[in-house]
């Protein structure tokens, strides 16, 4: 039975936050049981809000990325803003930072300021490409970090490239950051000492990118774009068939003997020198490809047969029917959350272990007051930080 008792409970992460990468890494937390203060501009908030209006009056990339958290308003620049940060972090266990580093640096909020009376403090600081090299002041966003590490120039089909349907350099990022608060907070509950935690959006996607690194530099070219399939195995990808199109992955000759011998009925299919080996089968695919004609088949016949024959594949689907997929319905993966201007279904985390209770995606502010009164204020010092236009 999942527990109650979540990992991270009775831990407070500040985070000034915008965007995705770190948000993301936040809600990863705050999934964990972690409680997430995100400090936002007043009026306007992070800008990711209005990405697209998705999800009520929020975008789709902002409900994502914020389930459970508290949105505290925050004029940085207000010179009596200083105190409400001082306070926020004397409370925090970790503060998370995407600002730029000259802004972290301007606003005292750099882990070096941070850490200096507060040793035990892990700070997390995201850039684009870190500090210092040629591209240490340069703007990084998730499409420009996927065509510097080569991703972008990998993807596609032919002479057409393609930047990945999702923000994965985002999402690279938020992962390894997350990863690396638990291993912190592991650390400090042994030794009392907090950590610095400093990675980039690029470092993170070229960690991503090893596999295909490696294979270029050993073979001194770059795997070729073959759109969705597999540029080393064949055959490995989507076929059509009669009412869509099923994907392969064919990946050693026994499965291969059996497609041909149990599937499409033609055993000596297996043996045809063109096709004997997965080497082979690469060079000749546009000869293999040829010879796997499914358009007489619908895709639920050609998925049992394959099954039956125990070759790996699957349907080839829209995003669209992901919230309806048999396979999370059945495991009742879903879940409503609620949005600003109304409620939107999300997927639990895919990491079962203790009881998910989803909070709301916050609206902007909307725990301004509740956040000052935890770090002390009064409520007419509450008061008066508004008039005064600090939050």
């Amino acid at each position: 039975m999942p527990s109650a008792l979540k990992p991270l409970d009775d831990v407070l992460v500040v985070s000034f936050e915008q965007a995705v990468a770190v948000p993301y890494a936040t809600r990863l937390l705050a999934d964990l049981g972690a409680r997430v203060v995100k400090v936002e501009r007043p009026g306007t908030g992070d800008f990711a809000r209005h990405y697209d209006s998705a999800c009520g009056e929020v975008s789709s990339y902002f409900a994502w990325t914020n389930v459970g958290k508290e949105s505290l308003t925050l004029d940085l620049a207000h010179e009596r803003a200083g105190e409400v940060v001082a306070r926020l972090v004397a409370a925090a266990d970790v503060v998370l930072c995407n600002l730029s580093p000259g802004a972290a640096r301007r606003h005292g909020l750099d882990a070096d300021a941070l850490r200096a009376g507060r040793p035990d403090l892990v700070v997390g600081e995201l850039s684009g490409y870190g500090d210092g090299g040629p591209y240490g002041e340069r703007k990084a966003f998730d499409a420009l970090v996927q065509s510097e590490a080569g991703l972008v120039e990998l993807t596609g089909d032919g002479d057409v490239t393609a930047r990945a349907g999702i923000s994965v350099a985002d999402i690279a990022a938020g992962v390894q950051l997350q990863s690396a608060v638990l291993a912190a907070l592991l650390a400090r509950a042994r030794t009392g000492q907090g950590a610095t935690l400093r990675l980039s959006l690029f470092e993170a996607m070229a960690e991503w990118m090893h596999q295909p690194m490696l294979y270029a530099a050993g073979t001194g070219r770059a795997a070729p774009r073959n759109g969705a399939h597999h540029p080393t195995i064949a055959p490995y990808g989507p076929f059509p068939c009669g009412d869509g199109a099923v994907h392969l992955a064919v990946q050693n000759d026994p499965q291969w003997r059996r497609l041909c011998a149990e599937v499409l009925t033609r055993p000596d299919l297996a043996d045809d020198p063109r096709f004997g080996t997965v080497a082979d089968r690469v060079r000749h695919r546009a000869e293999l490809h040829a010879e796997l004609d499914f358009g007489s088949w619908t895709a639920d016949a050609l998925l049992a047969a394959l099954d039956a024959a125990d070759v790996p594949a699957a349907r080839t689907r829209s995003v669209t029917d992901l919230p309806d997929h048999p396979q999370l319905v059945a495991r009742d993966r879903r879940h409503g959350v609620a949005v600003p201007g109304g409620s939107v279904m999300m997927l639990r985390p895919p990491v079962d272990g203790w009881d998910w209770t989803p909070g709301a995606v916050p609206a902007l502010g909307e725990h301004t007051d509740h956040v000052l009164r935890t770090l002390g204020y009064t409520a007419a010092e509450v008061v008066e930080l508004r008039a005064d236009l600090v939050t």
